[in-house]
């Protein structure tokens, strides 16, 4: 448990001059909640640390065990490309130190069972913060509370852009599969952790998946690079509670992103929209009760702790971090840890089985 008396001091492996995902969320989203505060980096090399160091003056480290071993860092925060989450992630927790991992937490599920079983009682934390969400937050209660009655069916569609349009260099490694950064353990794995908060966890799966693309633009080179990552995601299968689940979702769509979810229940509809990616941008709910037209529901108070960041990319990231500050704190488990993003892990597992054999598959540790 967290020293009450002073900030919890936050270590970032990837927080970098140039800028990137964690310059551009993880640490405005840090500095948004009160008793956190960045303490050092780790960068790859000793030019990028000395450049970061000097952008954010605090001490820059070019290797995870010397951030580690720094004894102002209480949280250390992987915020790097999945393939590298393992390497970095073991001698955090070796080193006994709580970490925060960008989701996917690993390439596969046997790498996600390793670094859980390294957790031991260190405390571990993965970025779905999507969890955090104030409107999900009350979505999950309204659905548990009987607003829709029974639950009977959740139907979602949803969209990405990526993975079928042009890509950067950067960006060409989630095209392969066996990186474990594509749309189905990014875009689709973020969305269905969202919708299992909601309606439960499915018990089991049949799934169809596709790639309908094969190579995709590199940029405006010219060139075409091989994708071997699905880009066409259909499932079906019972959550907890016996209620359908159905869920497709398209990468490359030329209409652009997009999430819809409708759970029809036995008195009543929630109708869950978001133009983008549900875990990071505004969604709209709309519900009724009986045989009425669905109207726009409001967040009530109490769920909010930031309403002057709606609407921005980091809004649901800042709660989530205000709920790992918490559980350092006071002992609480409400932040999603590596446990749950195992069960994550093995819901996708399962996907690709079903999709390999077309058979329906259960999932472990539902």
């Amino acid at each position: 448990m967290a020293d009450l008396r002073k900030p919890i001091g936050v270590g970032i492996v990837g927080l970098s001059a140039t800028g990137g995902w964690a310059a551009g969320a993880h640490l405005p989203a840090l500095r948004a909640v009160d008793g956190m505060e960045l303490r050092a980096l780790a960068a790859s090399s000793e030019a990028s640390a000395r450049a970061a160091g000097a952008a954010y003056g605090v001490p820059a480290y070019t290797s995870v065990e010397q951030l580690a071993g720094d004894e102002n860092v209480d949280l250390v925060v992987v915020a790097v490309k999945v393939p590298r989450h393992r390497e970095l992630v073991l001698p955090v927790l070796k080193a006994g130190v709580p970490v925060l991992s960008e989701w996917p937490l690993a390439v596969d599920l046997h790498e996600a069972e390793e670094m859980e079983r390294a957790a031991g009682a260190t405390r571990t934390f993965v970025g779905l913060q999507g969890r955090s969400s104030p409107t999900f937050r009350r979505l999950a209660d309204l659905v548990s509370e009987g607003f829709v009655g029974e639950t009977l069916s959740a139907t979602v569609v949803a969209s990405s852009t990526e993975w079928g349009t042009p890509v950067s260099q950067n960006m060409v490694y989630t095209l392969d599969r066996k990186l474990g950064a594509t749309m189905l353990t990014i875009a689709f794995g973020h969305a269905i952790d969202l919708v299992s908060m909601v309606v439960g966890e499915l018990q089991d799966v049949v799934a169809t998946t596709a790639t309908r693309r094969r190579q995709v633009p590199l940029g405006r080179t010219g060139q075409v690079v091989p994708m071997t990552a699905e880009d066409q995601i259909a499932i079906s299968g019972t959550v907890a509670g016996g209620a359908i689940l159905s869920v497709h979702h398209r990468g490359g769509a030329a209409s652009g992103a997009g999430f819809s979810l409708i759970i029809d229940g036995t008195e009543g509809r929630l109708e869950v929209t978001a133009a983008e990616f549900p875990h990071i941008g505004p969604v709209t709910v709309r519900g009724t009760r009986g045989d009425g037209r669905p109207t726009k529901l409001t967040l009530p108070s109490g769920y909010d702790d930031y309403p002057a960041l709606a609407g921005t990319v980091i809004h649901t990231l800042v709660h989530a971090y205000a709920a790992i500050r918490d559980d350092l704190v006071h002992g609480t488990a409400v932040a999603p840890d590596f446990a749950h993003a195992v069960k994550r892990h093995r819901l996708l597992d399962a996907i690709v089985r079903s999709a390999a054999t077309g058979r329906r598959v259960a999932v472990d540790g539902a």
